[in-house]
């Protein structure tokens, strides 16, 4: 019981030098025993006075001030029973602790939490806030920067010159102290004195060292000063071993404020970016947490694939273990450097993070573009967006040079027709605009208007319900436009010229960046020639006639319709053979495939003077010379079907005289992804917009108990001016179940379901452990705009908290199915559907069946009654329905019953509706029993139990079910959904990233279970009432289900007669 204080003692006690500078060694005799004693006292009480406010549940000492701290929200001792703790029920929450440490031989902790009644981590943050300042100032997180100042003298880390990696020639910074600001990559822990960490700088990595300071044979710790070189009143701290402790658990990602020195490493160090040096951690503080748990860290966004193909795995594979361990904490522990031992196989590649490993082929597009900010931080993003950014000043560098002019057009156009593209209708004060196509109408507007040469980098917008590799929505347009004197190649040469710079100078300024882009994304360097290949429209033709090619249909190319992609490609082939160039120009296009405002071939009405230029293959820009006669202008769009009156602004501009001009457009996202070869414009794309995006807002009715609502939880608005750690009274179950709930929440009220509990919201989901699985059921119970929020950091909860288990997904709506499937990579398949009712359908007037059974039960006597809600119910009357249950129970069938909860009625009655079938009169003999239970708004009610009990005349329990939806609709009219629960359907159905060979397996171990247990029997019970079905599914990670996962879920829900 006085662990505590023993493990602090001789760490600490010992340890501490008195403040006349005594040596360790010297064990305090140089000044006497008797102030060496003192010393002792004094800091033996200030340790003992923090373990003190944890006995006594964690209050503060009256006089001690108050504090800004970061500290976990924990119930006190006495916390009755039922009451959730921290996200448990209280008493289950020890005795699944203690079964857990047990398991894994580790009772110490379980006594100690026992003693304090908190768990490790809480200890620990709670020894952060009130230790001695000796033991906890080398790692205080920071307070919120709020710009108060700009010398940091309220903070305890000394203000030096905040570093970037890009920088420092670090091997010129060996053995100086610098400081600087990073997220934390990753993190490895061979001891529990010593652990390594990542530090990351956009694409910039190095080294940290953080080590425990080395105690003596009597167990003392000597005192480090912290800032080397400076005087004796400098900040004086210790590395301790909780200090290590705290860092390891830091979460991936987190923001980090460091100084250390700067030291000349062992050996080379390949985990990191910069190899010939190596930071010795001397203070480390978080700036910003992490307040959700990230679906996957950097380090494993850029190590995943490597680590399976380690593993001997494909890389498209699962595992059935995590990746990398804890995503939040870290991304695998290590032992000592030699001699690993074989569980940490994954970990042995944590030190090469840049010698390569194809994210891409690990991690699907879609997992990554739907946590796009973490992908983002990734070394590839970082650098795909730092050439983006160069594409787009050397364009405006070079235009610059040659007299254009940067121009900012309108987006918002009163015509709708400008070229072949779709656009977007907008509500502009009550009349229809559009969003701009391009600029193209603006561009040639301000040639007229004598600006000779213009350019603009802007957002263009395509209302194409296109879902390719090649199209955006909307994506960045980089357009030019400019009069020419005599001939519009004048244009071409020039637009020519600016591309060859721009290779030239991607490759001379981002030549590191192409280098980590092609590990992830391997690619050949772009070829391209001085004189640059340029064929007709007609010339490229024949190409792929004599080399044969046709299209899908078998018909070969046509000289007077543009190309399809396959062509683009197929030419772009031919011209890398015949020219040895990437890039090639490709002009006189058919006048079909041009806009109106096209120039016409003056030899030859069916070309345009118009070109495409093209790279790998693809094309990259579109241009040529446009009309600027006013009379040919008007001519060309009446015979093309465009009114002009609807364009009088542009035509002006040409009646009032424009000179010969030319121009062309070029999309930023595609010539940035053809360039690197990514393989999708997407990841070219800081946000992409295609008709995929942008889905809608979820919202949700009224609630039935306000007051535990999760958007605006019961602690929200108030303030805790002591600073002090409040118990924190979470929402009742109960309530929420009523607010947020569907079927399977009711489930959770059963005694073998544990609840985790969202500490900032309230929110709740249920779960049960079983065979080494978190048998998770049902969706979270919160507003659906929580979902991510909450799931996320549940997800994070088993994964760091619970590592004996695997999460199993069960009765998973499509809300969190799409979350799960595109935000965590899991699988998910439905073999299961809801099956709900509208209780205004008459179902006896629409089954000849029904209606029969009920007329036979009529004439049995049998009379249908509900207990009044407002009064409550009497204990007789609990008897005599449970000693029905009981006879019913009996005579059930033997063998297997799949169900998801317990026979328990006379639980959370306020919420609950009664029906039963009885022999003549309300005291009569008890034939049925029907249990409503309230659900949220949305949801209505669940029929939780429907039983018929033995000896019941035929029809009794379609009555009583009639009866019970015929008062639904007479007391609560605006009910339309009442659900019997999930059912098993005939087939599995699948749902996302599910393989064919993976669900056909599945498929027959289904049908196989189905066929044993009629699975489908309730189901098919249930559409006599008129029951529709609704989807639900089961989700699991990667390699997380299988035949034996199957079994597992069969075995959860069966119950043995």
């Amino acid at each position: 019981g006085k662990f505590w204080e023993t493990l602090i003692m001789a760490q600490i006690t010992r340890g501490l030098r008195n403040e006349s500078g005594v040596s360790n060694g010297e064990d305090g005799k140089a000044n006497g025993d008797g102030k060496a004693d003192g010393i002792k006292s004094k800091l033996a009480e200030k340790i003992k006075a923090p373990l003190r406010r944890l006995k006594k549940g964690g209050k503060r000492d009256e006089n001690q001030p108050p504090q800004v701290t970061h500290r976990p929200v924990f119930a006190p001792r006495n916390v009755p029973q039922g009451v959730a703790l921290n996200g448990e029920d209280s008493s289950r929450h020890y005795r699944a602790r203690s079964k857990r440490a047990k398991h894994e031989k580790k009772e110490t902790r379980s006594h100690r939490e026992q003693q304090y009644g908190l768990s490790a981590r809480e200890r620990d943050a709670e020894f952060l806030s009130h230790g001695p300042p000796e033991l906890t100032k080398l790692y205080k997180p920071l307070s919120i920067n709020m710009s108060k100042t700009r010398t940091k003298r309220d903070e305890e880390i000394e203000h030096y010159g905040r570093y970037q990696f890009e920088e420092l020639d670090f091997s010129d910074q060996i053995g100086n102290i610098v400081t600087f600001r990073a997220r934390l990559h990753t993190i490895r822990r061979l001891s529990s004195k010593l652990i390594f960490l990542v530090f990351r700088q956009q694409t910039f990595t190095i080294q940290g060292v953080l080590e425990a300071e080395h105690t003596d044979d009597g167990g003392r710790y000597s005192l480090q000063k912290i800032h080397s070189g400076t005087n004796e009143n400098a900040s004086r701290g210790i590395i301790s071993e909780q200090m290590v402790r705290a860092v390891l658990h830091y979460p991936l990602e987190s923001i980090v404020l460091v100084k250390g020195k700067v030291r000349s490493p062992p050996e080379t160090v390949h985990s990191a970016t910069i190899h010939d040096a190596e930071i010795q951690v001397q203070e480390i503080h978080l700036i910003s947490q992490l307040s959700e748990h990230v679906p996957f860290s950097v380090y494993e966004a850029e190590n995943i694939g490597k680590f399976r193909m380690r593993e001997g795995e494909e890389t498209d594979g699962e595992s059935d273990e995590e990746i990398s361990g804890e995503s939040n904490s870290r991304s695998s522990q290590a032992s000592a450097s030699n001699g690993r031992s074989s569980e940490t196989s994954v970990e042995k590649s944590s030190r090469g993070s840049t010698e390569g490993g194809r994210h891409n082929k690990a991690l699907p597009l879609l997992y990554r573009l739907n946590n796009r900010i973490v992908d983002l931080r990734t070394t590839s993003s970082q650098g795909i967006f730092r050439i983006q950014s160069g594409i787009s000043n050397m364009f405006r560098t070079y235009l610059d040079s040659q007299g254009f002019i940067e121009i900012h057009t309108p987006k918002l156009q009163g015509s709708a027709t400008e070229s072949g593209a779709s656009v977007f209708e907008v509500n502009y004060f009550g009349r229809p605009v559009y969003l701009a196509q391009s600029p193209q109408l603006a561009k040639q507007m301000c040639i007229a208007a004598d600006f000779e040469r213009v350019y603009e980098v802007g957002a263009v917008f395509r209302a194409e319900n296109s879902n390719t590799p090649r199209h955006l929505t909307e994506y960045t347009g980089l357009d030019l436009e400019m009069a020419f004197e005599e001939h519009y190649h004048e244009t071409l040469d020039l637009i020519d010229e600016m591309f060859k710079t721009v290779w030239k100078g991607l490759y001379e300024r981002y030549g590191k960046e192409i280098e980590i882009i092609s590990q992830f994304y391997p690619h050949e360097k772009l070829l391209w020639l001085d004189e640059t290949p340029r064929l007709s429209f007609s010339e490229g033709i024949q190409l792929l006639l004599a080399d044969g090619w046709t299209d899908d249909e078998g018909s070969p190319p046509s000289d007077t319709e543009d190309l399809s992609t396959r062509a683009e490609i197929r030419l772009g082939q031919l011209v890398r053979e015949k020219f040895k160039s990437d890039y090639y120009i490709l002009d006189k296009f058919p006048a079909s495939a041009r806009p109106f405002y096209t120039m016409p071939d003056p030899g030859n009405e069916n070309f345009t003077n118009s070109f495409d230029i093209f790279i790998r293959g693809q094309e990259i820009l579109s241009g040529g010379q446009r009309i600027h006669d006013a009379g040919c202008l008007e001519k060309r769009m009446r015979r093309l079907g465009v009114e002009p009156e609807a364009m009088n602004d542009y035509l002006e501009g040409f009646r009032w005289g424009a000179p010969p001009h030319a121009g062309a457009g070029i999309g930023l996202e595609r010539l940035t992804f053809l360039f690197l070869n990514l393989g999708n414009i997407r990841l070219a794309s800081l946000f992409p917009r295609d008709p995929k995006s942008l889905p809608k807002h979820l919202g949700g009715p009224n609630l039935r108990h306000p007051e535990a609502s999760t958007t605006n939880p019961p602690w929200a608005d108030k303030t805790n001016h002591n600073q002090d750690i409040i118990p924190k009274v979470y929402q009742p179950l109960e309530k929420l179940i009523a607010n947020y709930g569907d079927a399977a929440n009711t489930s959770w009220l059963d005694a073998r379901y544990e609840h985790w509990r969202h500490a900032t919201t309230g929110a709740v989901q249920g779960f049960v452990p079983y065979h080494g699985f978190a048998i998770t059921v049902g969706e979270p119970l919160c507003a659906k705009s929580q979902y991510p929020q909450v799931v996320s950091a549940y997800l994070n909860y088993i994964k760091t908290e619970r590592r004996d288990l695997k999460p199993l997904w069960l009765m998973a709506g499509p809300v969190i199915e799409e979350f799960l499937g595109d935000k965590c990579n899991w699988r998910t398949l439905s073999p299961v559907a809801e099956n709900r009712v509208d209780p205004h359908n008459n179902f006896a007037s629409k089954d000849h069946d029904v209606a029969r059974k009920i007329r036979h039960a009529e004439r049995e006597r049998v009379k249908n009654f509900e207990w009044p809600k407002s009064k409550q119910l009497p204990t007789e009357f609990k008897t005599r329905v449970d000693q029905r249950i009981d006879e019913w129970k009996a005579k059930r069938k033997a063998g297997a019953q799949v169900h998801l909860t317990e026979i328990r009625p006379w639980i959370d009655e306020e919420h609950r509706r009664y029906f039963y079938a009885a022999d003549g009169s309300r005291d009569g003999r008890v034939h049925a029993l029907l249990v409503l239970h309230q659900l949220s708004p949305e949801n209505g009610y669940q029929v939780k139990f429907l039983l018929e009990f033995p000896g019941a005349p035929s029809g009794t329990i379609e009555s009583l079910n009639v009866f019970a939806m015929a008062a639904i609709v007479a007391q609560e009219p605006d009910v339309h959904s009442v659900t019997y629960g999930t059912g098993a359907t005939d087939a599995v159905v699948g749902g996302r990233n599910m393989g064919k060979g993976k669900l056909k397996l599945l498929k027959k171990s289904y049908e196989i279970i189905n066929k044993r247990l009629k699975l489908t029997n309730k189901t098919e019970f249930r559409e006599k009432f008129g029951a529709s079905l609704d989807r639900v599914y089961v989700c699991y990670p990667w390699r997380g289900l299988g035949p034996a996962g199957i079994k597992t879920i069969v075995d959860f829900m069966q119950e043995e007669s």
